[in-house]
């Protein structure tokens, strides 16, 4: 089974001094997955996403990348590319430039590189021959994108590679990614931008003080979550609430019925199975289903849900004596190798 995996970390420990980055981290990704990394500021995301560039090595614990075992020293294994923290890129050059650049230190003939064919896959051709310091935030993620591309990865790690995208170059990254994962490349990104993760990824991983708290596949997450709350719009509002009053573990939530384009918002609160067996009861009844949508995705709610840390009491804070985590810097920098 682990010949079929991308990435196999066992017992990942990583620490900065008195700070610990990453605790014990274990984290499969099959090849062909394209797989999440969630987490809040400070969980650890930056740290894993560089011990799998090669940007620094763990303290303890195994890691294997594409079948190989990750050794003591800062390298990856060919087929890994990607970024952290934004790709780094040459402001003075052209976006050609730039990719020309990259193929030249990397020992590969420009003009043979496929320069062209990976500024077309993310949307940049039309200012392939603009330079790089007047390009948008969105602009130098796809063309960091299209750098890790010319080495045609079998591994792909993306740190926030949504940031800035307006939504024709979020079509473009999305239908990138998809297609690399059909053809068998392992994508591993972070993003804080749960549509997108729930858009892509088939598992994610959710870290929170540099230890693992969830990972697997986005619909075990659903199911493993508490109630949700959906919006619902019918088309007989005081029989929906009726309905609702009347179902087993249904709980209309206070306050939250309002106007929307001439329809009234019931926002009720439930667990899967008994929000099933509401729209079955409305379909019974006759009553038209326009929308059904969580209020906050599962991915959302769970993220909250485990990663919220509570507050602790007024004698216990900066007692010098608790352990420290945080998502350090770790060497950020672009890695294409």
């Amino acid at each position: 089974m682990d010949t079929l995996l991308a990435i196999r970390a066992r017992g990942i420990t990583k620490c900065f001094g008195e700070v610990v980055a990453l605790d014990g981290v274990d984290l499969d990704v099959a090849q062909g997955q394209i797989h999440g990394l969630v987490g809040p500021n400070g969980a650890g995301k930056t740290t894993l996403l560089g011990l799998l560039l090669g940007l620094a090595v763990a303290d303890s614990g195994g890691l294997d990348i594409l079948g190989t075992p990750v050794g003591r020293t800062f390298a990856a294994p060919d087929g890994v590319a990607g970024f952290v923290d934004g790709p780094g890129l040459y402001p003075s050059l052209t976006a050609r430039q730039n990719l020309a650049a990259l193929a030249a230190l990397r020992g590969q003939d420009p003009r043979a590189a496929g320069i062209d064919d990976v500024l077309a896959q993310v949307g940049l051709t039309d200012v392939a021959d603009d330079k790089a310091r007047g390009f948008s935030l969105g602009m130098r993620q796809r063309l960091g994108l299209a750098a890790a591309l010319l080495t045609r990865p079998r591994l792909l790690v993306l740190d926030e590679p949504s940031n800035g995208l307006d939504p024709a170059g979020k079509k473009h990254v999305h239908g990138v990614l998809n297609r690399l994962a059909a053809q068998g490349t392992s994508v591993v990104l972070s993003s804080h931008r749960m549509d997108d993760l729930e858009a892509l990824c088939s598992e994610v991983t959710i870290l929170a003080t540099g230890r693992v708290v969830f990972s697997g596949p986005l619909s075990k997450l659903a199911a493993e979550n508490r109630e949700l709350d959906y919006r619902l719009v019918t088309s007989d509002p005081r029989a929906t609430r009726r309905l609702a009053a009347d179902a087993p573990g249904i709980r209309t939530v206070d306050g939250v019925g309002v106007a929307r384009q001439g329809a009234e918002t019931l926002v009720v609160r439930a667990l899967v199975p008994d929000l099933d067996e509401l729209v079955t009861r409305l379909v019974r009844e006759g009553v038209a289903l326009r929308e059904l949508a969580p209020v906050v995705s599962p991915l959302e709610a769970a993220f909250l849900a485990l990663t919220e840390q509570p507050e602790p009491a007024l004698g216990q804070r900066d007692t010098g004596t608790a352990r420290h985590t945080a998502d350090t810097g770790t060497d950020r920098r672009e890695a294409d190798r």
